[in-house]
């Protein structure tokens, strides 16, 4: 998953048009771009999209993001979308692997309700999103099968904070949320998970999203929230291996598998140890995907 387009529940064509984005998946929103009074409507219009889209056989993953425990609407939300067989739910101010482990028993419940395979829904937690959420990052491993990965959201942390901005003058993350986006990434890490990086809310300044994408790769982010359309080409151009990176990669797997028990590899005047035959094997298998 490189890109992860937000599409409102309810906003019509515009989920069309995410369809065609180009995007590895699709998440049909409930929560934030829905206001309480449209909810029931939206639960509806999700419900049906993706009772009308699932079964094809050439589509993005589609998700849903749910409303929170705290919310007092999950099931609601649950019972609507799960009929319509969504590939996994987001699951906003996920603290904890317990949150989780409950999230799970609902979507158990709803499967079984709905005569879904157990387990066919899969998570995609945002575990710091909240104070506690970022305490609680590093107890995801393990929580459930379904857990396929984490992200993180600074705008509901900044408003549990206080916060006048998550960003300085120059559009730079400030060290509060620095540390919070440090903290999704080793709490992903710990769970053995992908890390998916936070939306770039500037969605017209294309070439602010392309340096900060590929300091999300860099820093070991796998894809990226996306808020427009036209965000996508470039989330995916950035995640997506160059044949030079890819011959590297092989090279480096090629020098270790004829040297088995080497613990440091020369190749052209370089040395490369096992944590870059790791990074390499990484690189291929995202390659292949």
């Amino acid at each position: 998953m490189r890109s992860l387009l937000f599409v409102p529940a309810d906003a019509g064509n515009k989920l069309d048009k995410a369809m065609a984005s180009g995007a590895d998946a699709v998440i049909i929103d409930l929560e934030d771009s829905i206001s309480p009074e449209r909810k029931p409507a939206a639960r509806e219009a999700a419900r049906d999209y993706l009772k009308a889209h699932t079964g094809k056989a050439e589509r993005p993953r589609l998700f849903v993001r749910i409303n929170g425990l705290d919310t007092g609407m999950t099931d609601a939300d649950l019972q609507a979308i799960v009929p319509g067989k969504p590939d996994a739910v987001l699951f906003p101010k996920a603290e904890g692997g317990t949150s989780v482990i409950h999230l799970d028993a609902k979507l158990t419940a709803q499967e079984a309700i709905a005569g879904i395979a157990e387990g066919s829904i899969k998570v995609l937690a945002q575990n710091v999103e909240s104070a506690a959420g970022l305490f609680l990052a590093g107890t995801f491993k393990d929580a459930s099968p379904r857990l396929i990965g984490m992200t993180w959201g600074p705008e509901d942390l900044s408003a549990e904070l206080g916060a006048e901005s998550n960003r300085d003058d120059k559009g730079f993350l400030t060290e509060p949320y620095r540390f919070a986006r440090s903290v999704c990434l080793f709490g992903a890490a710990a769970a053995k998970l992908p890390a998916i990086e936070t939306v770039y809310v500037d969605f017209r300044n294309s070439e602010g999203l392309r340096q900060d994408t590929i300091e999300a790769r860099r820093d070991g982010f796998s894809g990226r929230l996306a808020i427009h359309p036209a965000q996508v080409p470039v989330i995916n151009e950035v995640f997506t291996p160059t044949a030079e990176q890819i011959e590297k990669a092989k090279a480096i797997i090629a020098a270790f598998a004829a040297n088995p028990g080497a613990g440091a590899i020369g190749i052209d005047g370089k040395m490369f140890d096992r944590p870059h035959l790791i990074r390499a094997q990484a690189l291929l298998a995202r390659a292949g995907s």
